[in-house]
């Protein structure tokens, strides 16, 4: 280290020498590389901490796009499902619509059947007898005009019969009220009455609710195997048993016929495939037996869904 002083003279000021110093500056270049030292380390230090920072920023940035971008997708792929859903029950809708209206017309064609075999065959025949020349002839005795008023009442009383039991076959009874083994003894007597045959009925822990329309559907299912064990079993063995499965109740209606082929149901028939239909709605099962020796249909829905 090289160090130059002026030498002034006293009472003029001037410069008169310079005097030269020389000093090995081994501390102050010590001193000097230290501070440099502190300086790069104490900007290393900062950047340091400032890209961990920045890191720190990004990674957290890039795990919330992340799950946001995992969320997103997972909305993505309910929605997806959702719209599947939509479109299948869409499709299930339109043929519901599509079979109740082929039921409802297949249904008023097998009243409009039971009116014309029926009562229009009795009312037809008390008609004719009424011009008969038993009645219209002055000669014809009063035993055999007497005969003859009989036989038009009786022809009339057994129009007037079936007419009652084609409505009472078609209107409900009040059932928001009844509870399952009232609803259960109703169909049964009626059948029986009806019918005049023998039904077994037995119950097994009946769920103290139901709603409205799956009691409709019980009711429906009841009276139509009945009616098909009559017609087809002839009134044999009829049997109809409720039972509890878990959460689920259970309904099957027996009968001791000679049975019959499932398979031989036609999909547009309105009995059993009408009934199929109007279970599965409800999100219940349907399925029949027919195998034999007679013929065991059973239903099921379950007591949380349609409580």
């Amino acid at each position: 280290l090289e160090i130059y002083n002026p030498v002034l003279q006293p009472w003029s000021g001037q410069v008169v020498a310079v005097s030269e110093f020389h000093e090995i500056a081994h501390d102050f270049e010590t001193s000097l590389s230290q501070a440099r030292f502190l300086t790069w380390l104490a900007v290393a230090g900062f950047t340091l901490a400032f890209f961990i920072m920045l890191s720190a920023i990004v990674m957290r940035g890039s795990r919330t796009i992340e799950k946001q971008r995992h969320a997103l997708r997972q909305r993505v792929d309910e929605l997806s499902a959702l719209l599947s859903q939509n479109e299948a029950l869409r499709g299930r809708l339109q043929h519901a619509s599509q079979r109740a209206t082929a039921l409802n017309e297949n249904m008023l064609r097998r009243i409009g059947a039971d009116l014309h075999d029926g009562p229009a065959q009795l009312v037809a025949f008390a008609s004719l007898r009424l011009d008969s020349d038993a009645l219209v002839s002055a000669s014809t005795s009063a035993a055999v005009r007497e005969r003859e008023i009989t036989a038009i009442k009786a022809s009339l009383d057994e129009a007037m019969h079936e007419i009652r039991t084609i409505c009472s076959g078609l209107v409900l009874p009040q059932i928001e009220m009844a509870s399952l083994p009232e609803l259960l003894e109703r169909v049964v007597r009626a059948h029986e009455q009806r019918t005049g045959s023998t039904v077994e009925l037995s119950l097994s822990d009946p769920p103290e609710r139901l709603s409205p329309s799956a009691k409709i559907c019980i009711y429906r299912f009841v009276q139509e195997t009945l009616n098909n064990a009559y017609r087809h079993g002839g009134g044999v063995g009829q049997r109809v048993a409720q039972s509890t499965e878990g959460n689920r109740v259970c309904i099957a209606v027996a009968d001791g016929g000679t049975g019959f082929d499932p398979k031989e149901i036609r999909p547009t028939s309105l009995g059993l495939a009408g009934l199929r239909e109007r279970i599965e709605s409800l999100g219940g099962t349907f399925e029949v037996d027919g195998a034999g020796p007679g013929t065991i249909a059973r239903m099921s829905l379950g007591i949380e869904e349609i409580g």
